[in-house]
């Protein structure tokens, strides 16, 4: 029996993960455990485990995997991947040319911080989906709820990347790291190790609901920080799911600054954030600013979440000149570091 099923799909490729989906990054993980456990098997075993309904018996394979499995090998209703197939679709319209231009993404996450899959697993994605590069930026070591990166973690990271690299060519995997701007500005890492980083996103995630004279000081002190190269999800508004209200600050302040420091504005196109609203993204380009369309990706399958942010791009009539991912790697490196 095929296990790619009437859907297509083999056993390699990454489960519990699709495009749209906004599952906890707890479920995609799960999903990956689970894959590995059954990598590690022969194929006729895990055949014959599910024949005899025995898949779960092995630790960390539940009755989701087992239903998904069980809908691979026809053996079992083929619901669960056909309900995601139905709800995980990334539509493209007015940016397929933007998305084409695009030559990858400056902000994502791996279980080195609060991403569901590996770095290897990420890279793999955002190479089949065309991309010639994926921006590392998983948290720093404020975030503690996200596993934030602490600097010796950052520096192994490092490593890991360079060793990838050398496989992974000619794709590359950028050094980045998604940082906190702390309550006065300041930035959750020195500046030797951003230094030292391709990219780096500076984004609020705690108080963000300080007085808009306070939040405006912010992130005006954040993005004249000479190693900030975006400003990332700039209102953390919510939309979705628990929606949210915007941080208050002052845009044509901030937007002035990050055109003057050259730090790009970021449409960060996950679902439930759709960041900055359209009324602020039009302030940004009135003041020249630079913009990066970014997935904010924390699961392999969300990486094609850049089409959102390219068709709204596309809406408010957005040139790929000035989008920071439509540079090759080292344009982008030396754009970011010039």
């Amino acid at each position: 029996m095929n296990p790619a099923g009437r859907s297509g799909r083999n056993r390699t490729e990454p489960i519990g993960a699709r495009p749209g989906s906004l599952a906890p990054v707890q479920k995609v993980r799960a999903f990956a455990k689970g894959k590995a456990i059954l990598d590690r098997l022969e194929p006729d075993d895990v055949e014959r485990r599910v024949r005899q309904g025995t898949l779960t018996n092995l630790e960390g394979i539940g009755r989701s995997i087992d239903a998904v499995v069980q809908g691979a090998y026809g053996i079992g209703p083929d619901e669960y991947l056909d309900t995601l197939e139905r709800t995980t679709e990334v539509p493209l319209g007015a940016g397929a040319a933007l998305r084409t231009a695009l030559k990858g993404d400056c902000h994502s996450h791996s279980t080195w911080s609060d991403g569901g899959s590996e770095l290897p697993a990420m890279a793999a994605a955002a190479r089949a989906l065309g991309h010639q590069y994926l921006v590392a930026t998983d948290h720093s070591a404020r975030l503690t709820v996200a596993k934030g990166l602490s600097p010796e973690r950052l520096r192994n990271q490092m490593a890991e990347i360079e060793d990838l690299n050398a496989v992974l060519a000619p794709f590359r995997i950028l050094t980045g790291m998604e940082v906190d701007i702390l309550e006065d500005g300041s930035l959750d890492l020195d500046d030797e190790l951003l230094a030292m980083l391709d990219v780096v996103v500076a984004s609020v995630h705690h108080k963000i609901h300080q007085p808009e004279n306070e939040m405006t000081r912010r992130l005006v002190k954040a993005v004249a920080n000479p190693h900030v190269d975006i400003l990332g999800h700039c209102t953390n508004r919510k939309v979705l799911n628990r929606p949210r209200k915007p941080s208050k600050f002052d845009p044509d302040y901030v937007f002035a600054a990050c055109a003057k420091f050259n730090t790009a504005v970021e449409i960060n196109c996950r679902p439930e954030r759709q960041d900055p609203p359209d009324e602020l993204l039009t302030l940004a380009l009135q003041w020249d600013c630079r913009i990066s369309i970014d997935s904010d990706a924390h699961a392999p399958g969300q990486l094609e979440w850049v089409n959102y942010g390219c068709d709204r791009a596309a809406g408010l009539g957005i040139d790929a000149d000035r989008i920071i991912n439509t540079r090759p790697a080292d344009q982008l490196i030396e754009l970011c570091n010039g």
